[in-house]
This record gives structure tokens, sequence and C-alpha cells, in this order.
């Protein structure tokens, strides 16, 4: 049992380089890697500058991903912006994490569980879509805060776990010191997601714990994702381990 999970920072729509509204250009981007399940962040709705579009619901219709689930993060004058969840199986006890940290801008964590079903099988992943600050002790603090969630501590020590998005790691070293203490492994430790048109930083992270293997992760690099936004797509290739018998 596969399936393939897709991190995106889509920037509201318009791209790291024209500075244009072209949202189809960011369906084509994902449509192109044929995720699963999708988080994004910085999903516009209701702002004048993306035609006041509620771009969870078109993402979600264009991208034939029927199950979804928005967040409102930064609050503007006209609309607002957060993270999304896009997924082809039913996601179910979403949950909003508190991450802004005092005098910083606001950040919340979407989570939600997903019920996978293939040929008969089913089983259940816990996703964290994160969209963490720009300061080093920001980032320090929100993470602290995912990893003592009550959504979290809850999960069993088996359950599949995957916290990603844009962790706006510059140096890389948040997951090591941070996740990896915490039975998190990384997916991918090198791979360059920003600035989509010469890619150079590894912001855009994917760390997963649980019964759960890596098979592949990458970032997508097509002439869209190129154009779409200021990050490229990063993909990851998921596999459930067999099941026990005595333990299904």
């Amino acid at each position: 049992m596969r399936f393939r999970l897709l991190t995106y920072n889509i920037h509201k729509g318009i791209g790291g380089v024209d500075r244009r509204y072209h949202l189809d250009r960011v369906i084509e981007a994902i449509a192109h890697c044929e995720p699963d399940i999708v988080l994004l962040q910085e999903v516009d709705d209701g702002v004048p500058r993306s035609r006041r579009d509620r771009q969870v619901d078109l993402l979600a219709d264009g991208l034939s991903l029927p199950h979804r689930a928005y967040q409102r993060n930064v609050i503007l004058r006209e609309g607002h912006y957060g993270n999304a969840i896009l997924s082809r199986f039913p996601l179910y006890d979403i949950r909003h994490l508190e991450l802004t940290i005092p005098l910083k801008k606001r950040r919340r964590g979407l989570a939600a569980h997903c019920r996978l079903r293939f040929a008969g099988h089913q089983k259940t992943l816990l996703v964290f879509n994160l969209h963490l600050g720009l300061a080093g002790f920001e980032r320090s603090m929100q993470l602290r805060r995912f990893l003592t969630s009550d959504i979290l501590k809850h999960a069993h020590a088996s359950t599949p776990v995957i916290a990603a998005g844009d962790f706006n790691d510059v140096w890389g070293g948040l997951g090591k010191r941070l996740l990896e203490p915490a039975g998190f492994l990384p997916a991918g430790r090198h791979v360059k997601t920003f600035p989509a048109f010469l890619p150079m930083r590894s912001l855009d992270r994917i760390f997963f714990r649980g019964q759960l293997h890596l098979d592949h992760t990458f970032a997508s690099r097509t002439a869209a994702a190129r154009e779409a936004s200021d990050h490229l797509p990063m993909v990851a290739d998921f596999v459930f381990p067999p099941s026990d018998p005595a333990n299904p």
C-alpha cells in the first residue's frame, strides 16, 4: 500500500518571477505529480490580489481531490490566507494548532486524520501542515508547541504521522535538533525548493514517524512549477509496511 504526498507553498497563486496571478499554473504543477494528499501554504480566500477567489475549492476541484480542510491564519483588510489540506481520501478530526508567537505574524498548524483505502484495505494517517515563522527562535518555539500538542501526544508511537510544510529553515538544523529526537525521520535532507526559478534552499520539509516507510522524495521542477510560485512543490512517496496478522 503506497501513496504520494505533496507539500507546496503556492504564494497565493502569484508567480515568483512574473508576479502574475495564475492559479491554473499551480493546478498544473500539482497535477503533474499526481499526489494523493496535498498540503498547501499561503492559500488565499476573498483577497483582491487573487480575484477574491476561494482558492481551496478551486484547487481541490481542479485536481479532482474531493476532501479538503482549510484554516484562516492571516486576516487582511479584505479576505485572509492560510493553510489547506486536499486529499483523495476522507479527512476527519480536523484540528487547528495555535503557533503564534507574541509580536510575530499569526501562525497556525492544520492537522487532520486521513483514512486511506486501497483494494479493501484501510489505513489511518495523521498529517500536520505547518508554515513556520521567519525568526529562528520563533520556529523552535513553534515546533516545541507542535511536539506537545494534544493531538500528537495522544497518537500511539506506531501511528503513521507526517509533519510537512514550509519550515523556513534556512540552515536545515531544526529537524535534527527537535524532530528527530522525538522519533521523526526526514524525507530527504537536501531537497532544494526555494527560490523556484533557481532553487538553493531546502525551506520545504517533510518528516514522518510510525509504521511508514519512505520510498522516494524529490522537488518537482516542471516549467509550470518554476513559474507558478516562489517555491517548488516537494513530493514524497510512502509505503505502509505489511500488517502483522497478529496486530493488523
